[in-house]
């Protein structure tokens, strides 16, 4: 009988990427269909634009400035909106009026790692949610603070803790790490810290990136046992 493997999954992403949360839903679709492989996720700040004001900034003047066109916007939306909607997510862009700076949210993500079993998770989708198909603000600390709550954290310490500067230096490093490893785009799916899947593939392709990584871990770790 084969050992059972485990394999890593460090998703590099930000949450004001819709591609990352198609990214997620398929990497979880994907995970779902590998019963005989436990698979670990671990989620790792990128920013798209780090020089979004704290506050956040208008939306649709933001989107305007970078795209040129209420006309390039649609066909951006219109491209991944039906994307979205075979994965579950049912996109609403006309509802996000704030272009958050989405520092602190990578700050909650990474303190949700060291929480319960799967908070990590549940928090990623949660705010991938309430941005992409409720049009909350992530960048606001009380919806930050809510969306930990319903993820299962202490959402008094959450407050408090958004409130100081606690770990932004941790995740600005992490960023400038993955930007020096040559990611320039997200979402970036890094397996066991060797092999790299690039951009929101689809399920499939995700599942055998991870059959093929834990089938390696596995030969080697048979040869290692059949070593004298």
């Amino acid at each position: 009988m084969s050992e059972r493997q485990s394999v890593t999954v460090d998703v590099v992403s930000d949450v004001v990427c819709p591609w990352c949360y198609v990214g997620q839903k398929r990497l979880e679709s994907a995970i779902a269909g590998l019963a005989d492989i436990d698979v670990t996720v671990n989620w790792r700040p990128f920013q798209l634009d780090p020089t979004v004001p704290p506050e956040g900034t208008d939306r649709r003047q933001y989107m305007l400035a970078k795209f040129g066109s209420e006309e390039r916007i649609r066909q951006i939306h219109q491209r991944i909106e039906p994307l979205g909607e075979a994965e579950g997510i049912s996109f609403a862009f006309d509802a996000i009026k704030v272009a958050p700076n989405t520092l602190d949210a990578h700050r909650l993500i990474r303190w949700a790692a060291s929480g319960a079993p799967d908070a990590q998770n549940r928090l990623v989708k949660r705010v991938f949610a309430l941005y992409f198909e409720e049009g909350g603000n992530i960048g606001d600390h009380a919806v930050l603070v809510q969306a930990a709550r319903e993820a299962g954290m202490d959402a008094a310490v959450v407050e408090a803790m958004l409130a100081t500067d606690a770990d932004r230096e941790a995740v600005e490093t992490e960023v400038a790490t993955a930007s020096s490893m040559g990611i320039t785009g997200v979402p970036c799916f890094l397996l066991d810290s060797r092999y790299a899947v690039m951009g929101a593939q689809e399920t499939e392709t995700l599942a055998d990136a991870i059959r093929q990584v834990a089938a390696e871990k596995g030969k080697a770790s048979l040869g290692q046992s059949s070593t004298p």
